[in-house]
């Protein structure tokens, strides 16, 4: 027997801080703060989503990525964000598999019908309905990873300013699309 029973293992062993072991891998926020949220932001809420997902990934598998860009062009980044949750739920065992595809082309096209004239240029909002099933996933592999993270259900006090000035503008929006438009000329 040449090795020594005192002496200190010599496998790598990564550097991981307790907040990093317990941090979920994804972005934690409770279905109905993403809908709310996402309202009264007009979408902007789900730019924020984005870039947060990617940063964690940023932080756990790639650190080459720019979260911030990938968040911005949400509409060529968003399969692959939805693949990444959905991999990461097939590796936990969380079953059924996330259908990565029909969401992102879902939440592709509701975004891209703001293009619409009033009032179907309203349908955009509901993007954040091809979310609220990513989001549950994300909240599974979450709650596998680090059973003890904060949920993000509550309404921080910014939250609440947000809605409540968000939710004017959202429902000025929802009334102007209904208006009649102005006449031109006399």
């Amino acid at each position: 027997m040449n090795q020594n029973p005192y002496a200190p293992p010599s496998a790598k062993v990564a550097d991981i801080s307790p907040a990093e072991a317990t941090a979920p891998p994804f972005f934690a926020v409770s279905a109905l703060k993403l809908v709310v949220l996402s309202l009264c932001t007009l979408g902007l809420y789900e730019l924020y989503w984005f870039y947060r997902n990617w940063n964690l990934i940023r932080l756990r598998q790639e650190p080459d990525i720019l979260p911030f860009w990938r968040a911005f062009f949400g509409v060529i980044f968003c399969y692959s964000c939805f693949v990444r949750i959905r991999d990461a739920g097939a590796d936990r065992g969380i079953i059924p598999a996330l259908p990565a595809g029909p969401l992102a082309a879902g939440w592709i096209i509701t975004t891209l019908l703001w293009k619409l004239p009033d009032p179907y240029s309203l349908f955009t909002f509901l993007s954040v309905a091809f979310l609220l099933p990513v989001q549950a996933h994300a909240n599974r592999v979450n709650e596998v990873s680090a059973p003890v993270h904060d949920s993000n259900s509550r309404f921080s006090g910014w939250n609440w300013v947000t809605v409540g000035t968000g939710g004017i503008l959202f429902a000025l929006a929802v009334i102007s699309a209904f208006l009649p438009a102005p006449r031109t000329g006399v």
